[in-house]
């Protein structure tokens, strides 16, 4: 931005406290115009000058003044002429001096005079900073400008530092490598720093409880360094050994920050040696931090001073490598020391750093070519390795595997054989029972498979499977590993060694017959299965892919994939592999990286290339028979290995392999043709039997996939089938398939010009196709329409309203994908009208329309009017998915339309919420929603008055969701336009509506502060079983006012219309496994599908054991449980309910817990209270019973009139039946007569009320 701009925004203030600055400086220019001075940066800056000597006298300093003054310096001093700035330096400074040690001085007044003191330092030349800190000079400003930042203020702390960089990355030109104030910078920083720190550590020691006190002015001084040593590239030569020192001491602090600060400073310090001028500073760096060592078990200490060295020679690495190498065997001795240390802490940094040496201090050129001293420092290494697993490091062991780990990493290649000794001791441990470290082991063998090669490997730890030798045990548990770890190696190896193996095992297996499988047998087909599984590992990037892959071995290969069902996939993997892993290296850019491209060139690579597609013509062949052989699920893996095989055969044979296919579809659909409809219901219940689809569907799936590859000669017959094929409705799989053809051909670039050379050829297919599709092949043409549009000439755009009402009415799709497909599409349609300004639409081209139908210029608004055709449309279904359709492309297009066209589109689809179709309403209420968050508020407000009254009709529909719909979109409008706004045009008899939701937003947001208060305690536990940890409370919350209206009564969703992806679609639903106590699911068992659970399963309770039965008489009664059973005192709380007896009830509402009581003013009170014993037995006294027996006794009559119990019909609350309307006990007859008990715990059956009969 030039000075002009700068000024020119001042001269135009938008905040108060800016129109001071104005003030003063149409003042100044008033001045310069008075004394006919030119207004240039040196007029302003010596105006400026003469003015703050005003504002800044010995009288006192006039703050707001100032203040604007030294503003305007600020911005015009980076301007001034810098001859002037050296000249004026001490004159300068004297103003601006005063300003800065101004007690009252606040931010807006220190910051411009940072920024004025910034562009005067950065002016200085050499002579000027060789005047001492005494004179008044550059240095002096510096040291003012140290001091302020350390400054307690944040804001002028940063300007301070930011104005410190700025000058010391600024040096005045001079044969030295630092700025001349660099070293004055950091011993300031340092002297700080130290002072800061000494105190910080004599607080602690003496305990004071104001510990932390220093800490703030510490981290600000940390700051300083940083920011010095950021600015001066590291630090000066000088000061190096006591500022490690103090940083080592900080680092060591209890406080985290004060931790990383301290590394974050030697972060910046070797960063900034990391380039070519500053890394002569860094063997001193490194010399010095060595001194540095603490003591051997100074765990506090140690770790910091481990991370230090390892980032140290890190960057050592980059700019020395050689050398750093050489110092490696030193390094890694000093270093693994500290692994026999007993804490843990100094054990894991030592580890570390290890991992950190061997993976950026072994250069290449040692992988690539070692020479005779490289290899005798290898040699070291690895004695120094082998050491580590020795007894001594026995508490290490877990770091000790890490270090192994990275050791394999960072030799590769070079471990084979210095390292043999590791794997050796690490199979011994792996291979003992007791060792409770198999798994890591198992990483670290995988570590050397993948860096020696199996070969090395297997020659010190042998599978001993064949003939395995007294005392050396079989290592089964090796081939899980080569298969997760085998790569780049010899493919030879693998047909030596493991396919005699796999003969062998497969031998016995045959050999077995048709018997009952037994366990031996079951071993060998699983280490059949494993061997192979390690092929496709062999297959990536071997080595002596031309020597090894031979006819015999393509001869072997391709009769396991005939043969072996099991092995297929495995076989087409390390097939696919072969190709992919070649071409990868072939499609790297730059120069060859043979460490990166695992010794493989770019050159040998494509070798191996030219070298399979030789074998690719009969390898198609093989993989196209297995592929007709294999049920579709299965048939992904093949088609993938096809796909590579075609990427590298020859064209001709390509072509060959083409017209083989071609020719057994056209004969198998002309087969298909003639067959009668009895031999095609015979043909379909053969496949359902088999399973197989017809021979049609897998030769076109080999067609498309073949596609991309075929040379331009042959899209005609590729066109004819696909014409053939789209037109067979009979037929809706087959039908897809061809559909899928032309996304596929847009693939590839010769794919491309077809579909550009045939468009007009596949615009009639497409046309002449429509009334032909079925409903499974929707979405594929959809998608074929979608690849077709981008390759329209604009002389076609016809072909856009052609197809634009099967289209639209895809909108309404049951299925989602053939929707957003759909809504895809209308998108893409009209940004390739808005694409083709100024292009005429031909109508009369178009079928549906007459021949003298003019030509419309192409525009976004033509093609809304396109669309809003079918709101004339005859039935509903067509005008809901035609506003769907405009709702669509209006959200998208919004800003680029009209704004007239966008009203008369409100207006026009606001008279369609009158509509009485619920289907229209719905798609018309998506639409308010969009209008609602979309458009803008002015064009929005006018239509309220008639839009609200529409809405709120539709507010007391509880169908398909109305009323939730209409509530959303009320808050919406509530949340843009404002309450006040809505209110004023709704009804008044819906007014209730908008003070529900202003309530229920109130009362959500008391509930979210009153969750806020509570904190985050018990949040675990919350998080099961609390509220829900959701943007709403409660599932009817979210479904009423979550904005994706994806009810049951809708089938378009509002995020499938604004072309979003659904919110539950990438967050995984919550899963749980029901399981027994006793037993742990086996998820291998077919049935434990039915175990698993959307809901979290509820605890089941435990069985409890419940007390006898006895009657009033004392007899144990049984099958108490039965409708006939005797009436029971003693029923437990469990059976509440109809089934509890009428004298129990009679007693409990007597003296239970749940008894009415008398409170103060004989109140009567009750109580509802649960209590965790409602299961136990109830307690009666005898009194009671006595009381209650002389009642069961008396007359009949009095009971049935005065009665209150449980039987009857009387319900719950009694009836007229009374208590004697108890049922009679289990063997009892009916008895009639007068009240009193006969025996075996019977009730006389009440006589309801008619006395003796």
């Amino acid at each position: 931005m030039s000075l002009q701009e700068k000024l020119d925004k001042i001269r135009s203030p938008k905040l108060q406290n800016q129109h001071q600055t104005h003030i003063v400086l149409s003042a100044v220019e008033d001045t310069l115009r008075d004394q006919k001075t030119e207004p240039s940066p040196t007029g302003y800056f010596a105006a400026l000058l003469a003015l703050l000597r005003q504002a800044v006298s010995a009288a006192g300093v006039n703050k707001d003044l100032a203040t604007s003054v030294v503003y305007l310096l600020d911005v015009v001093t980076p301007y001034a002429p810098q001859p002037l700035l050296r000249s004026k330096f001490s004159q300068i400074l004297t103003n601006i001096a005063p300003a800065l040690t101004f007690p009252e001085a606040d931010a807006p007044l220190l910051r411009p005079s940072i920024g004025c003191l910034e562009s005067l330092l950065v002016a200085q030349d050499s002579a000027a900073w060789e005047l001492s800190q005494t004179q008044i000079g550059p240095r002096r400003a510096m040291a003012g400008l140290l001091n302020l930042a350390v400054d307690h203020r944040p804001k002028i702390r940063k300007r301070a530092q930011e104005a410190i960089t700025k000058v010391l990355k600024n040096p005045p030109p001079s044969p030295a490598v630092d700025h001349p104030a660099a070293d004055m910078c950091a011993e300031t920083a340092l002297k700080s720093l130290s002072e800061l720190a000494a105190r910080s550590t004599h607080a602690k020691k003496q305990r004071k409880s104001e510990t932390t006190e220093h800490e703030p002015a510490l981290i600000h001084a940390l700051q300083l360094v940083k920011t010095v040593a950021a600015a001066s590239g590291g630090w000066p030569s000088k000061k190096i050994e006591e500022l490690c020192e103090v940083l080592l001491n900080i680092s060591k602090s209890s406080n985290e920050y004060m931790t990383m600060a301290a590394f974050e400073v030697f972060e910046i310090i070797f960063e900034g040696m990391a380039n070519d001028e500053s890394s002569s500073k860094l063997p001193r760096l490194l010399e010095v931090i060595s001194e540095l060592r603490p003591s051997q078990n100074d765990s506090q200490l140690l770790p910091p001073w481990i991370a230090v060295l390892s980032r140290g020679y890190d960057v050592s690495a980059q700019i020395e490598p050689e050398e750093t190498f050489q110092k490696l065997p030193e390094l890694f001795n000093l270093i693994s020391a500290f692994l026999a240390s007993s804490s843990h802490n100094i054990r894991v940094s030592a580890s570390e750093c290890l991992i950190s040496f061997m993976a950026n201090c072994v250069p290449d050129s040692v992988l690539l070519e070692p020479s005779i001293y490289d290899e005798k420092i290898l040699g070291k290494l690895a004695k120094a390795a082998v050491d580590l697993l020795s007894i001594k490091y026995q508490a290490a062991w877990m770091e000790t595997f890490n270090v192994m780990g990275a050791m394999f990493d960072g030799l590769r290649w070079q471990a084979d054989p210095i390292l043999a000794d590791v794997v050796k001791t690490i199979g011994e441990l792996r291979g003992n029972e007791s060792f409770s470290g198999k798994k890591e082991a198992d990483e670290i063998i995988g570590k050397a498979v993948r860096a020696m090669g199996p070969e090395g490997v297997l020659k010190i730890l042998p599978l001993n499977l064949v003939k395995p030798k007294p005392g050396q045990p079989g290592r089964a548990w090796i081939l899980p590993i080569l298969r997760d770890y085998v790569n780049n190696t010899n493919l030879q190896h693998f047909k030596t060694e493991f396919v005699p193996l796999s003969e062998l095992m497969f031998q016995r297996v045959i050999d077995h017959g048709e018997a009952e499988k037994t366990m031996e047998i079951k071993i060998f087909e699983t280490l059949v299965q494993q061997i192979w599984a390690l092929l496709p590992g062999y297959c990536d990037l071997p080595l002596d892919l031309a020597e090894s892959f031979d006819q015999g071995f393509a001869e072997l290969v391709s009769n396991l994939l005939y043969q072996q069902v099991n092995l297929r996939s495995d076989v087409c993997r390390a097939l696919q592999t072969l190709v992919e892993s070649n071409q990868a290296i072939v499609d790297i850019e730059g120069e060859d990286d043979l460490v990166l491209q695992n010794r493989v060139s770019k050159a040998a690579a494509q070798k191996n290339l030219d070298y399979l597609s030789g074998f690719a013509s009969n390898m198609l062949a093989v993989l196209f028979n297995v592929y007709s052989q294999t049920l579709p699920q299965y048939r992904g893996y093949i088609l993938r290995c096809i796909n590579a095989y075609l990427s590298i055969a020859p064209s001709k044979e390509i072509m060959e392999t083409f017209e083989r296919v071609t020719t057994m579809l056209q004969s198998s659909l002309s087969e298909a043709g003639t067959q009668t409809q009895a031999e095609k219901q015979k043909q379909k219940q053969q496949n359902a039997t088999d399973k197989m689809p017809p021979m049609s569907h897998t030769l076109m799936d080999l067609v498309i996939t073949i596609s991309i590859y075929l040379p331009r000669e042959s899209f005609s017959t590729l066109f004819n089938i696909a014409s053939l094929i789209i037109i067979k409705d009979d037929d809706p799989q087959l039908q897809k398939k061809a559909f899928k053809l032309i996304p596929r051909l847009a693939e590839s670039p010769v794919g491309k010009l077809a579909l550009e050379e045939r468009s007009a050829e596949l615009q009639q297919l497409l046309l002449g196709s429509a009334e032909k599709v079925s409903a499974p092949a929707k979405r594929d043409r959809l998608a074929a329409i979608s690849t077709l549009i981008p390759f329209l000439p604009n002389d076609s755009l016809h072909f856009i309203p052609a197809i634009l009402s099967e289209v639209v009415i895809s909108c309404k799709e049951v299925n989602e994908r053939a929707r957003t497909a759909a809504f895809d599409l209308l998108v893409l349609m009209g940004e390739k009208i808005a694409a083709a300004p100024g292009v005429l639409i031909e109508n009369n081209k178009v079928a549906h329309m007459p021949k003298d139908a003019p030509a419309v210029e192409g525009t976004l608004e033509e093609y809304f009017t396109m669309v809003s055709a079918g709101l004339a449309g005859n039935s509903p279904h067509m005008q809901s998915a035609c506003i769907t359709a405009l709702t669509r492309i209006l959200y998208q297009f919004r800003a680029a339309l009209k704004p007239e066209t966008v009203s008369e589109l409100v207006e026009t689809l606001d008279l369609f919420l009158t509509s009485n179709n619920r289907e229209i309403v719905r798609s018309v209420l998506g639409f308010v929603k969009v209008c609602v968050i979309s458009l803008p508020e002015d064009l929005m407000l006018p239509r309220l008055k008639t839009l609200i009254p529409n809405l709120m009709v539709w507010s007391h529909e509880h169908k398909a969701h109305f009323k939730a719909k209409v509530k959303h979109i009320l808050e919406r409008m509530i949340r843009r336009f404002g309450a006040s706004t809505i209110n004023q045009y709704c009804p008044e008899e819906d007014r209730k509506l908008i003070v529900n939701i202003r309530k229920t937003k109130e009362r959500n947001k008391r509930h979210k502060d009153a969750a806020k208060a509570a904190g985050a305690e018990g949040s675990d536990e919350e998080g099961e079983t609390g509220q829900r940890k959701g943007r709403f409370e409660s599932e009817y919350d979210e479904a009423v006012y979550g904005s994706d209206d994806d009810s049951d009564g809708s089938d378009v969703s509002d995020n499938e219309v604004l072309g979003k992806s659904k919110r539950g679609a990438k967050k995984g639903g919550k899963t749980y496994i029901v399981e027994d106590e006793d037993e742990p699911l086996d998820l291998l068992d077919r049935r434990a599908l039915a175990n698993i659970s959307s809901t979290k399963p509820l605890k089941r309770r435990a069985p409890g054991k419940t007390k006898a039965k006895f009657d009033l008489d004392g007899k144990l009664l049984l099958g108490g449980d039965s409708d006939d059973g005797a009436m029971v005192l003693d029923t437990p709380a469990d059976d509440k309910g109809d089934d509890e007896g009428g004298v129990g009830a009679y007693v409990k509402a007597i003296k239970g817990r749940d008894a009415i009581q008398r409170g103060r003013g004989g109140r009567l009170k009750f109580s509802n209270k649960r209590s965790k014993d409602e299961d136990d037995e109830m307690d009666v006294d005898e009194d009671d019973l006595k009381v209650v027996k002389k009642q069961i006794g008396g007359n009949s009559r009095d009971n049935s009139r005065g009665g209150r119990g449980r039987g009857g019909r009387g319900g719950p609350r009694g009836g007229r039946g009374g208590i004697a309307s108890g049922r009679r006990g289990l063997g009892e007859e009916k008895r009639h007569g007068n009240g009193g008990y006969r025996g075996s715990g019977g009730v006389i059956k009440s006589p309801r009320g008619k006395g003796r009969r």
